[in-house]
Parts: C-alpha cells; sequence; structure tokens
C-alpha cells in the first residue's frame, strides 16, 4: 500500500533537510501511539532509529529502521528507511523523505511510504491521518526555522 503526501514549507531545501533531525523527530511524533525514542543515529546511509510504541493493556511493539539511502543534487534532497524490526501490524515499511525544491526559499516536503500490514485496508486510514497531521507540523518548525 501506498502513501503520499506532498507539503509546501518555507526555507531553502538544503537547509531543510539538515534539519531532519532528533528534535523533528521527537515533534512529529503522532499522540497516539505515542513512541518512546530509545536510539536516533541521524538521516544518514545506516543510521538507524529505534522506538518502542506502548500500546493499550501495555503491550509494547519494537520498530527498528535503517536509513538504507540518502542523497542530494540541485533540486532535491533525501533519505529513504526501511524497517527492520516493525510492530505486528506491520509486514513492511519504506519511508522515502523528499526535500524538493520549488524556489531559493521553499520546498516541498514528500513523504513517500510504501508498507504492507496484514490488516490491510484497516491500517491505511489509521497512517495516512497519522502522517497527514505531519502537514501542519512542518509548516509551524520549518517557518520559525525561516524566522530566525
Amino acid at each position: 500500500m501506498k502513501i503520499y503526501l506532498k507539503t509546501e514549507i518555507s526555507g531553502n531545501y538544503l537547509a531543510v533537510f539538515q534539519r531532519f533531525d532528533k528534535k523533528l523527530f521527537e515533534a512529529l511524533a503522532p499522540s497516539f501511539p505515542k513512541p518512546l525514542l530509545l536510539r536516533f543515529d541521524g538521516s544518514k546511509k545506516n543510521d538507524q532509529v529505534h522506538i518502542q510504541l506502548v500500546l493499550p493493556f501495555g503491550i509494547k511493539q519494537d520498530w527498528i529502521s535503517l536509513i538504507k539511502e540518502d542523497g542530494q543534487d540541485e533540486n532535491q534532497a533525501w533519505f529513504i528507511d526501511e524497517g527492520t524490526k516493525l510492530p505486528f501490524f506491520l509486514s513492511k515499511w519504506k519511508h522515502r523523505h523528499l526535500i524538493e525544491k520549488k524556489t531559493e526559499n521553499s520546498a516541498y516536503i514528500i513523504d513517500d511510504i510504501d508498507f504492507s500490514s496484514p490488516f490491510g485496508f484497516l491500517l491505511y486510514p489509521v497512517l495516512w491521518l497519522q502522517f497527514a497531521a505531519r502537514k501542519p507540523i512542518y509548516r509551524k518548525y520549518f517557518s520559525q526555522m525561516s524566522a530566525n
């Protein structure tokens, strides 16, 4: 299944890309299930992110992602994370984070997600809503950056 969301934000695409760090990761965290960040290496190839989700009834699920690729050129910057250990409700996770230049001082953040789940279409709207909720967070986060 695919989720593709595109958000226009203020800021130079390379400056925005440099701000994909632990602070942004924590700002984007959904309220449910709230992830506990156990490890955050960054967004470069071979970096890892480990989180633990606490679900209803105290069920804990580990989620480990490995950054498989990162790069940049004169029009875009990106990194791709793939799940290496996933919670029971996911069987595959690949998330391409793309920051695309619009102008010198504006860009698009694209969340391009490919996932599989034994719960199929039941999980899709939940994940779509969680990622759509990032749009105002991105806008606010990067508008504050350009104001500084």
